[in-house]
């Protein structure tokens, strides 16, 4: 077998859930299906028309799969995941995924904050499925979720062509009217857009 061909098979065999075996796994997984996003090539396009910067319904099914792996199934969303998952979403500037991804974010980023702030979430195939409704688990109030993690939300959020509405919305509700003036909170989250 020809070394490329050696080499492009091995990444897809990372991609596999069952070849997941940690969070960090997880997130390397994910950086190969932001560089066929990129790229519009790659082991997760095999097969099937993908333009480069274009976001499907089959990347967002890439993504579904590596997060709820069985070996990261009961762990929180780590830091590492989040930031993949920003990173495809500013990759992607075409998207025909009917707002799987998006919602996959959304809930992938409220569970490492939660997480990250010490609360309780439920197991991930729960949580990022898209019949659950995040606000069902999702902290409700500010003073649950450490400063630090809302600060980080924004920096990944500040300054992107593209938003997420609902991640926004989220945020939105988390922090409420009552924890930041509207003023910082719409500069915090460009939400003029």
């Amino acid at each position: 077998m020809p070394a490329s061909n050696a080499n492009s098979a091995a990444p897809i065999g990372a991609l596999e859930p069952f070849r997941i075996s940690c969070r960090d796994t997880a997130a390397l997984a994910l950086a190969i299906v932001r560089d066929g996003v990129i790229t519009g090539e790659g082991p997760t396009t095999r097969g099937r028309i993908h333009f480069s910067r274009a976001l499907d319904a089959d990347d967002a099914a890439w993504c579904a799969r590596i997060l709820t792996a069985s070996a990261v199934e009961r762990q929180p969303v780590s830091r590492a995941e989040a930031e993949a998952l920003f990173e495809i979403n500013d990759a992607a500037t075409e998207r025909s995924d009917d707002g799987r991804f998006d919602d996959l974010l959304a809930k992938a980023v409220v569970h490492h904050a939660a997480s990250a702030s010490g609360l309780p979430v439920p197991p991930r195939a729960v949580a990022l499925s898209p019949d659950t409704a995040v606000e069902s688990w999702a902290p409700r109030r500010a003073i649950e979720v450490n400063i630090e993690i809302l600060e980080w939300i924004a920096s990944q959020m500040r300054g992107k062509h593209r938003g997420n509405r609902t991640l926004m919305a989220l945020v939105a509700t988390i922090v409420g009217a009552a924890a930041l003036p509207l003023a910082q909170f719409n500069s915090a989250f460009d939400i003029a857009m």
